[in-house]
């Protein structure tokens, strides 16, 4: 789906990836609805919009809350007058423990934003976007998703549902006016460990560690992601580093599960 022209709504648009894709989809001529639980985040974004501004709007809105997410359509619709594509962007990682470690107030927390609010969002847009003639769902998993990251195994989990909940839609509606994508980042230069709020063992680590290898930007994973829905692509990988482990997890699943352990370990308190 060509993005001039269209209506898109992007989940975290208030940060990082989902903050370029809302300003990319603008510089394509799109008309855009930014989401995000951050108001600050979403006026920021607002800023950086300059004269596009007239074709932006912003929701502060939990996508963890189904009741809320269930009302943007027809507010989008009312300041857009259609909707033709959803982009989910918005997610949070794990604090960076073992599971055995892991308290249920963060499983929970992660499993409501990444794959509950996901599930939300297409919940209450789908309907909407078959309605178009020609409309898109555009959803953000990892390269987590493909391979484990010890101390993210609840993150993994959450994004390898996400992947397998976008592919079976795919299957889905592959004879309807909605085409669907799903895009697997690998390491983003983001601040995703503050945004997500986890602090304590791991997260300023993992951002130090991180400093320390290649990382796309996140306007060239924009990019890419937009790229992949003109396309109509059905996967999209963000990074050399995902493509590699995407290739290497489907010839040796074990071999790269061991890379990763062996660069993630020492992340993991003793």
């Amino acid at each position: 789906m060509r993005a001039s022209g269209k209506t898109v709504a992007v989940t975290g648009g208030g940060n990082g990836i989902g903050r370029e894709l809302v300003l990319q989809l603008l510089g394509r001529g799109a008309r855009v609805a930014a989401l995000d639980i951050s108001e600050k985040g979403l006026a920021e974004t607002a800023e950086l919009a300059d004269s596009a501004k007239d074709r932006l709007s912003t929701h502060a809105v939990n996508i963890a809350d189904r009741e809320a997410v269930g009302a943007l359509p027809a507010a989008i619709v009312a300041a857009h007058g259609q909707v033709d594509g959803l982009i989910n962007c918005a997610g949070i990682i794990q604090p960076f423990v073992r599971f055995n470690d892991l308290e249920y107030d963060a499983i929970e927390r992660i499993m409501n934003v990444n794959l509950w609010g996901t599930i939300h969002t297409i919940k209450a847009f789908l309907p909407v976007l078959l309605q178009r003639p020609e409309a898109h769902i555009v959803n953000i998993s990892s390269m987590g998703g493909l391979v484990p990251v010890p101390g993210q195994t609840m993150y993994g989990a959450t994004k390898a549902a996400v992947m397998l909940l976008t592919e079976g839609l795919h299957s889905e509606l592959v004879d309807t006016s909605v085409a669907v994508t799903v895009v697997f980042p690998g390491a983003i230069h983001t601040d995703i460990s503050k945004n997500s709020g986890v602090g304590g063992p791991g997260g300023a680590e993992a951002d130090a560690s991180a400093s320390k290898i290649r990382m796309t930007e996140p306007d060239a994973a924009a990019r890419m992601i937009l790229d992949g829905m003109e396309k109509n692509a059905y996967r999209v990988m963000v990074g050399s580093d995902v493509k590699m482990m995407d290739r290497l997890s489907r010839l040796s699943p074990l071999r790269a599960a061991t890379i990763i352990y062996q660069q993630m370990r020492e992340l993991l308190p003793s």
